[in-house]
């Protein structure tokens, strides 16, 4: 199986005579849409920037923490 994979291949849609795209091109389109957007957040997701939030948060919180009256 993996050797007839093509990985980030864009593939080409058939179109119908009225100009829409063959039902299982459409499908296809709609993969290749998801996989584009999976990868867009997979780079988020690693992103420095993204993954230090929490720290961020607690040391604001920390900060910001109101003193306990004695």
């Amino acid at each position: 199986m993996s050797a007839n994979r093509r990985k980030d291949a864009n593939w080409i849609l058939r179109e119908n005579r009225d100009g829409t795209v063959v039902s299982d091109d459409a499908r296809l389109a709609v993969l290749m849409d998801i996989r584009d957007e999976l990868k867009t957040l997979n780079a988020l997701l690693s992103c420095t920037n993204f993954v230090g939030i929490p720290t961020t948060l607690r040391t604001i919180a920390r900060n910001t923490k109101k003193e306990t009256k004695k």
